[in-house]
């Protein structure tokens, strides 16, 4: 008798630490913790911020008629199930073109975001520029001097 008084007296005086017993927590405990990554600041609200965790894709422009949309051809390599042979693949997405500025043959860049429309749910941007050379009209064929470094026969028949 005198063993179980003492027992629970010394359950009486002991005190959980935990703030979840019977399920009565207070609302601060429930909070998500905050890190270092989302006391960022945040930057300011933009209308169709791209989305991205996807990578974007690359395609040719094939329609360019409704208003600010263009319907845009992505061109994939994917292996063939039966064969394993890589075979083309294409697929036409609808992407946003807010001052249509792409017409019909344009390299676009499709960026995805928040559905614009049942259809729409990518953004039209320009490809960067690469760094190469064009060739102009008449040097299709021909091998310019300067580019090798050697003088070319016709050039030093003239020369001689």
């Amino acid at each position: 008798m005198l063993l179980t008084m003492s027992l629970t007296s010394s359950l009486n005086s002991l005190t959980l630490s935990t703030p979840f017993l019977h399920g009565r927590t207070q609302l601060s405990h429930l909070s998500k913790p905050t890190s270092s990554l989302s006391l960022r600041p945040s930057k300011p609200f933009t209308f169709l911020s791209p989305i991205k965790a996807m990578k974007s894709m690359q395609g040719k422009v094939v329609c360019a008629t409704s208003d600010k949309t263009v319907a845009v051809e992505v061109t994939r390599l994917a292996p063939h199930p039966k064969y394993k042979r890589r075979v083309r693949k294409k697929k036409k997405y609808q992407a946003h073109d807010p001052e249509n500025q792409f017409k019909v043959g344009d390299l676009v860049q499709l960026e995805k975001s928040k559905p614009i429309s049942k259809t729409k749910s990518f953004l039209a941007v320009p490809v960067p520029a690469r760094n190469r050379k064009e060739k102009k009209e008449g040097e299709e064929g021909r091998v310019g001097s300067q580019e090798l470094g050697i003088p070319l026969e016709s050039e030093q028949e003239l020369q001689a």
